[in-house]
């Protein structure tokens, strides 16, 4: 049974964990290491697999729900490794004690999961990333060896093998703590400490994760996936990208030259496009445009990474130009963003994200944003973004003067 993910809005408001553990005495050590494995291998991990559904959804509700115990819903956000970019699409397996501290072996259970137990499930993040775990608070292990712990495992669709987060524990557990000053805490995925707190009759726990964190061998290519663009504070360069569509449509014109005291927004795509989020982020621009009036002045640069002739290109805009009906942005071409022909390369964009934003005013780049899927929270971080930064009374009279 699946729990409606509106329940997620009661974490909203709670801190975000902040602590680790790794896999507990008594069962197979998740630290043997191989080091041809992302996150160094893991023994027994392959019990994740066991019984796998072949379609999953963002929330799941495990047997321990319906079971004696607390009631526990833990929900959050899965991050890219920059700690900002939503992760759709991971999964995220799960396996934990009962409220005596066993792991239950309920009849049916298959024997190549006896180690988990009963009280296991699967999630898939949504295109938000989020996730939701309807659950049983666990216990520690009779012996008392260990704090209370839920086993987590990630599975990225784009890298081969799966690999463990620390365990998900409890602030207050005093075992927490204790086994806390025999060995420090590794942070993967980052904080693993729970902060539950009481909502109707179940606790609520909000725990983000952060892909790669900490995460040995994990691939440099990903790493690199979550860098695009200059940094806040550096001065937009000089670039002469061909103007497919808008006010200078049909020349190579310098955005950051003819509009530089303006504020501006750089909309940059490379080669994976969805190009339906594109017409939605070029509909929210232009109405952002026509709001603003010409104190915002907004650029869509594209590039195929040269997998496409500037001739196709330009058409390509051109249709997109006349079917969103745009009158203020500019649809503009550059072959790749390495292009040293017109200094995009100085831009530094990554043509493997999704996309990037690149904010300025005054030519200062004053914030900056990647892999950002149109919708409403996307279109409110620009538009407050732009608020907050807008030009002064004085520099809005110096350009009506122009």
């Amino acid at each position: 049974m699946k729990k409606s993910m509106k329940l997620i809005l009661l974490a909203i408001g709670i801190q975000i964990a902040s602590g680790c553990f790794g896999q507990q005495k008594g069962e197979k050590s998740l630290d043997s290491r191989a080091s041809t494995k992302v996150g160094g291998g893991c023994d027994g991990c392959e019990e994740m697999y066991y019984g796998m559904p072949e379609e999953m959804t963002a929330a799941d509700t495990s047997l321990g729900w319906y079971d004696k115990g607390q009631k526990l819903l833990v929900t959050g956000t899965v991050f890219k490794l920059d700690g900002r970019t939503p992760a759709p699409g991971v999964i995220l397996y799960y396996y934990q004690t009962d409220e005596t501290g066993y792991y239950p072996k309920k009849e049916g259970l298959d024997k190549r999961v006896k180690n988990h137990g009963s009280i296991r499930g699967w999630i898939k993040t949504d295109e938000q990333g989020r996730y939701a775990i309807y659950t049983i608070r666990p216990a520690p292990y009779p012996d008392r060896s260990s704090p209370a712990h839920i086993h987590v495992l990630i599975k990225e669709p784009n890298i081969e093998n799966e690999y463990f987060i620390d365990d998900f524990v409890f602030d207050d557990d005093p075992l927490v703590f204790a086994q806390k000053k025999k060995r420090p805490f590794e942070n993967r995925g980052g904080s693993g400490i729970l902060r539950p707190l009481l909502a109707s009759d179940f606790q609520v726990a909000e725990h983000n994760i952060i892909l790669g964190l900490n995460i040995p061998d994990y691939p440099k290519y990903l790493k690199a996936e979550t860098e695009s663009g200059l940094p806040v504070g550096e001065t937009s360069p000089s670039f002469m990208p061909y103007h497919a569509w808008g006010p200078d449509k049909g020349t190579k014109t310098c955005p950051i030259c003819k509009y530089g005291r303006y504020h501006g927004i750089i909309y940059f795509v490379g080669k994976h496009t969805d190009w339906e989020d594109i017409k939605n982020w070029l509909g929210f621009l232009e109405m952002q445009s026509i709001i603003r009036n010409q104190y915002l002045k907004a650029f869509f640069v594209y590039s195929s990474e040269k997998e496409k002739n500037p001739s196709e290109a330009k058409m390509e805009l051109e249709k997109l130009g006349r079917e969103l009906d745009i009158k203020n942005i500019a649809l503009t071409f550059v072959p790749s963003f390495s292009d040293t022909t017109s200094e995009v390369n100085l831009y530094r964009i990554n043509p493997h994200v999704e996309n990037t934003f690149i904010i300025y005013r005054h030519r200062d780049i004053i914030e900056k944003f990647i892999d950002l899927t149109a919708g409403g929270d996307s279109f409110e971080l620009i538009s407050l973004t732009l608020d907050r930064t807008q030009s002064s009374y004085f520099d809005l009279k110096e350009s009506w003067q122009d």
